[in-house]
């Protein structure tokens, strides 16, 4: 009798779990990217017990994934969530040398670090120690970088571009050609730039070490943290190019070709003008669709030279090193069979001037600059390996950043989800935007945001998560100069 009785409390309790679990069935998403945001979303929401399906254009995964036979990684102060996912995924990173944790400079083909320059070259080290203080001035006016349009004088930044301010610090010829290099490597053409923008992420990064940002390098790249999250997601569905999304009160219809996918929520965590390429209903706001034409990406290509031997000799072309004659930031990569290679990045006008060029007559030009610096380059190269996001018509450039007048205008718009869809993305990231930090932290937002409709709870606007930098300080003089 006493058997009988476990047995029916045993059917009992499954019968009253299958009732639950009638009444409250799992969420489910559908991430559209497959870039380290959208993977980042998909396996937070997957580890809150929801079904994902993951939908990626092209044939893998991994987005904007660079060159690189490894990436270098900053501390964990600096990037805490890549730190945390490396972590958490048992990828080992390898401790990147000394000489790598502090910029370089190539003046005339000859390489200096930060001390040598200010021994050989004391004006041009001034003019560039200048600029940076006058950065700082501008960084420490803001008092949360999450609102960089506290105040009157500070919209007035977003209307001038960084071209304009560097003309007012009249910078040696030789300081004026590195810094551009430097603002244009990191974000876009000074020409392009909205001065905010570049005082926005200056007082992001404020009161950290510049070596702080290369402490670590993780060999195979930003592909293996891509791989290690594909690893642990269920479904993942590549060359599903998504045409349209629809939605209503149930949920979201998502369309590859003639096959519908369905879902309570979809996150989408593509470039912007790939998002323009796909059919919202109801529409993005009036607002979004302007800034689908309007939001300024930074221009970046990159090629990867191969030599039969290191042409540069000694020269310590490995780390941050920007050039006087617009090559772009150069570091030596690992060459598997002998020889050597040398992985160059070009941005900014540097790369929009090549555009109109094919692979190979780009990379001509490239090498023509360079065996100028270091005759016989030509003679000693094998072959080349690029990436032009420029030209990649679902990527539109390399990362978000802001020309003059958008912060005014677009400044976090794309935090609030349209009904059942959210977004995610380093467009979308406003403190770490065009980094790996950044689309991590986009992925983890879009999920917790899902994750709060879903429980039917208010969103919870973003606070500054910062490493512990330098008190702001108001420089009113500064910016009488400034604007005379």
């Amino acid at each position: 009798m006493l058997k009988i009785s476990r047995r029916l409390v045993a059917l009992l309790l499954v019968g009253a779990s299958a009732l639950a679990s009638a009444k409250d069935p799992q969420p489910s998403a559908i991430v559209v990217g497959g870039g380290l945001a959208g993977l980042t979303a998909a396996f937070e929401l997957q580890q809150r017990g929801w079904n994902v399906t993951l939908l990626e254009a092209k044939p893998s995964v991994g987005g904007r994934a660079s060159l690189a036979a490894t990436e270098w990684i900053g501390s964990a102060k600096l990037q805490p969530q890549l730190n945390h996912y490396l972590q958490g995924f048992q990828l080992q990173t390898v401790p990147a040398p000394g000489y790598v944790r502090q910029i370089g400079y190539l003046v005339d083909g000859q390489y200096f670090s930060v001390d040598d320059l200010a021994k050989a070259q004391p004006t041009t080290a001034e003019s560039i120690k200048r600029y940076e203080k006058s950065l700082d001035d501008l960084a420490s006016s803001i008092e949360d970088p999450l609102n960089p349009l506290a105040t009157h004088t500070l919209i007035k930044l977003d209307g001038i571009t960084v071209a304009n301010w560097l003309d007012k610090l009249n910078l040696t010829p030789t300081a004026r050609a590195l810094v551009d290099q430097r603002i244009r490597s990191r974000l876009d053409e000074p020409s392009r730039l909205s001065l905010l923008h570049l005082a926005q992420q200056a007082r992001v990064y404020r009161g950290l070490w510049e070596d702080e940002r290369r402490v670590a390098r993780l060999p195979g790249g930003s592909p293996v943290l891509a791989q290690a999250f594909v690893k642990r997601l269920k479904v993942v569905k590549t060359n599903a190019r998504v045409s349209s999304i629809s939605q209503d009160a149930k949920g979201v219809t998502v369309k590859v070709g003639a096959t519908g996918y369905h879902a309570d929520y979809a996150v989408l965590a593509v470039p912007l003008p790939a998002l323009g390429k796909i059919s919202l209903t109801p529409a993005l706001l009036p607002l979004q669709q302007k800034a689908l034409a309007d939001i300024n990406y930074g221009w970046r290509d990159q090629m990867l030279l191969k030599f039969k031997k290191p042409v540069w000799g000694k020269a310590r072309l490995t780390g941050e090193i920007f050039s006087d004659k617009g090559l772009g930031m150069l570091w030596v990569e690992p060459a598997l069979k002998g020889g050597a290679n040398l992985l160059i990045n070009l941005s900014g006008d540097n790369a929009r001037l090549l555009n109109a060029f094919g692979d190979r007559q780009m990379v001509d030009q490239v090498l023509i600059r360079f065996d100028q610096r270091y005759p016989g380059a030509r003679e000693q190269f094998t072959g080349f390996e690029l990436r032009r996001f420029g030209k990649d018509g679902l990527a539109g450039g390399a990362y978000v950043a802001y020309g003059p007048g958008e912060i005014s205008r677009y400044w976090r718009i794309w935090e609030k989800p349209l009904g059942r869809v959210l977004f995610a993305g380093e467009h979308t990231e406003v403190l770490y935007p065009g980094t790996l930090e950044g689309a991590l932290r986009s992925g983890q937002r879009a999920a917790e945001q899902a994750s709060l409709l879903a429980a039917g709870k208010p969103l919870e606007a973003p606070k500054a998560k910062l490493a512990e930098s330098k008190p702001a300080e108001q420089k009113g003089g500064f910016f009488s100069r400034l604007f005379n």
